[in-house]
């Protein structure tokens, strides 16, 4: 018999920027539970089910790590640029009401971006033929394990991993 799994490691496509500049890409969601989902419609700030700010304040009570931040809030989903925010409505979606299949697939093509992105940044990093190395200690240090550049962004994920729709805000909630 298997153990439930409960969390999952996600990739951010672009990245939290964080007042000191820190990109923070890498993090942790955990699957909700009723009370993720029930609690925020008490938030005196939400007003109602279809509150756009209903998103960010559950995502904000499931993801358990972003980048070196342990705590994140509704201020960091907030501030997730537009592509990231939709990417963990998905990944939200999927190991939340997805299929074990639906799951695995998101996870592989997860992979796959990583693969991918670190070929990219392989082959912009290997010294060209007749090139002089123009590094410098702020590039050297990017490059170190921990910190991430904002300049390795992962390939854009197939067509089944990319949102179908962006859903606009009403403009009365605005």
């Amino acid at each position: 018999m298997s153990a439930l799994r409960t969390e999952y490691e996600f990739v951010l496509p672009r990245g939290y920027l964080d007042g000191n500049g820190n990109l923070h890409k890498r993090g942790v969601m955990r699957l909700a539970t009723a009370r993720d989902e029930l609690e925020p419609l008490r938030d005196p700030t939400i007003t109602s089910a279809d509150d756009p700010r209903l998103t960010i304040v559950v995502l904000a009570r499931v993801v358990r790590r972003l980048g070196s931040l342990e705590l994140v809030t509704s201020h960091e989903i907030e501030n997730l640029f537009a592509a990231d925010l939709a990417y963990l409505q998905d990944f939200y979606g999927v190991i939340n009401f997805g299929t074990p299949a639906d799951i695995e697939a998101m996870l592989e093509a997860q992979e796959e971006m990583e693969r991918e992105a670190a070929r990219a940044e392989a082959r912009a990093s290997a010294p060209q033929p007749g090139a002089t190395s123009t590094s410098t200690p702020a590039l050297q240090a990017e490059a170190e394990p921990g910190h991430e550049s904002a300049a390795a962004e992962p390939a854009r994920p197939t067509a089944a991993g990319r949102r179908a729709a962006i859903e606009e805000v009403p403009s009365s909630s605005r």
